[in-house]
């Protein structure tokens, strides 16, 4: 599943992905299980509100990695 995330049409970080999630142009969002319960929490929360499938990564290593990133990442969405 993370494998369509290096050629993808994303976006990595909070505030992009939040604001992408208001707009409704995610298919798909992912959510680090060591995120910080402030930046979880409304972020699976604009998911639901907006029927957006979640998917849980191990780590923020692993979802950084996964986005082609040098550094962690709490939340990435793959854009419409």
């Amino acid at each position: 599943m993370l494998d369509t995330l290096k050629a993808a049409n994303k976006l990595v970080g909070l505030k992009q992905s939040h604001r992408a999630l208001r707009d409704g142009r995610v298919t798909r969002a992912f959510l680090a299980e060591d995120a910080e319960e402030k930046i979880a929490r409304p972020f699976v929360e604009a998911c639901a509100f907006g029927k957006v499938e979640l998917i849980r990564v191990e780590s923020m290593a692993l979802l950084g990695e996964a986005c082609g990133l040098d550094v962690g990442a709490a939340v990435a969405v793959i854009l419409k």
